[in-house]
């Protein structure tokens, strides 16, 4: 039993996989009710194309809602970056790439304006970002005077261009099965180093089974992805959106997990004052999260406007909910400290393959809408039972480390003033 731990990760059990579990049991369910339809290349290159913008809010959602904080003008600063983009290059006839930047720039500068309320002002993020939304959609519109804006080839193609192909043609897209390979090699030489370092630091190093086994899953499911990428119609591969969300991941990954700004995210989710105490800059990590979202958004927002081939008023609707929604689905909880990137990917996930899947079968939107939020309540809902019954929450404690320090913390701030705020945060962060 300790060895099936090990293959999904120390501290973690296989129940709380299960929104790994219910991605697998979604896709199987459509792939019967559909014959096989959405598992078929075009969809599925598709599905990537018309989500992908979701998936890219959601990585920059969950560390907010770990923070404590909750964004809901994502959609509007989007569909604002958006509009300046396209006005860029169809009015003052800037290059993509120029324009590209100024987008990034926009971003940061409306993170920089919603961060300074939250972190400094003490604003909540709520009220800061329903102002937020309000403002950027206005603004949006009057740039734009509430028209579409088209946007040149030159740009769409990071929202609906693909990997481009090259050498003989076997029937697939030979730049998708080289991708495929690299991936491969990369997952192999990650988990040897992996296991070298544990051996170097004297570390526990699992048997050899479970790194072979759970190399040989991701192995697996890469050949799939590799496959079903690479087998669409003449001219699709990879779509480029989803290699910038696939770098977006594993650097925000890599961000929540190894870096001290990650591990000070999750102490202020979890227990702001005795974050305080503990030497952490609640403001700054406030003010960066923020940041950081609107960044993110603008990204989404330029990737929509490339697959749209235009900027219209209407975008950016509904897009706050719909990466809200994902990262609660992938496991975060309602009052910070937990959640994943990639559970918050897995949870994306799961909802774009249920709307999908319906689509697919015939169901109306309407009611799509409806069988969407009563997935997201009855998800959440059990999650907090799991809690309530002292059992481990199946889509969510994947930080049980974090946890513990809580634990820890929150008894040393039992002992201290309650107006931390008031007391001057220490610099110097171990």
């Amino acid at each position: 039993m300790k060895n099936l731990r090990l293959l999904f990760g120390k501290g973690n059990s296989i129940g709380q996989y299960g929104m790994i579990i219910a991605l697998i049991v979604i896709v199987a369910f459509f792939a019967w009710r559909t014959n096989g339809l959405i598992l078929e290349p075009t969809n599925v290159i598709n599905l990537f194309l018309q989500y992908s913008y979701i998936l890219i809010l959601a990585l920059g959602m969950v560390m907010v809602i770990i923070a404590g904080h909750i964004d809901l003008s994502v959609g509007s600063v989007a569909a604002f970056v958006g509009i300046i983009v396209a006005q860029s290059m169809s009015v003052w006839h800037w290059p993509a790439w120029a324009a590209i930047l100024l987008g990034l720039g926009v971003g940061a500068l409306v993170g920089a304006w919603q961060g300074f309320w939250v972190a400094f002002v003490r604003v909540p993020a709520f009220i800061v970002t329903l102002a937020g939304q309000l403002i950027f959609r206005g603004a949006n519109q009057i740039i734009g005077q509430s028209t579409s804006v088209p946007t040149p080839d030159s740009y769409n193609g990071i929202g609906a261009g693909f990997l481009g192909d090259f050498g003989p043609d076997f029937g697939y897209s030979n730049g998708t099965l080289l991708l495929g390979l690299v991936t491969i090699v990369a997952l192999i030489i990650i988990e040897i180093r992996g296991r070298a370092r544990r051996r170097k630091m004297q570390a526990e190093v699992p048997p050899l089974w479970v790194s072979v086994v759970r190399t040989g899953v991701l192995v697996v499911v890469t050949l799939i992805a590799t496959y079903l990428f690479g087998a669409g119609p003449v001219g699709t591969s990879v779509p480029i959106v989803a290699i910038i969300l696939g770098v977006l991941t594993i650097l925000y990954g890599f961000i929540t997990k190894n870096t001290i700004f990650g591990r000070q995210v999750y102490a202020v989710g979890g227990n702001s004052n005795a974050a305080v105490l503990s030497g952490v800059s609640a403001r700054k990590v406030n003010f960066f999260v923020m940041a950081n979202m609107s960044v993110l958004a603008a990204i989404a927002g330029m990737v929509f406007v490339g697959y749209s081939n235009a900027s219209g008023p209407a975008d950016g609707t509904g897009w706050e909910l719909d990466a809200i929604a994902a990262v609660f689905v992938g496991g975060a909880a309602v009052a910070g400290g937990i959640g994943t990137i990639s559970g918050s990917i897995i949870g994306g996930l799961v909802m774009a393959l249920l709307s999908n899947g319906l689509q697919l079968m015939g169901i109306e939107s309407n009611k799509v809408q409806i069988i969407r939020g009563l997935v997201l309540l009855v998800a959440v809902a059990f999650d907090v039972y799991s809690k309530s019954q002292g059992r481990p929450s199946l889509i969510g404690g994947m930080m049980r480390q974090f946890q513990r320090k809580d634990t820890e913390q929150n008894t040393v701030a039992a002992q201290q003033p309650r107006s931390i705020e008031d007391q001057p945060e220490k610099v110097n962060v171990q």
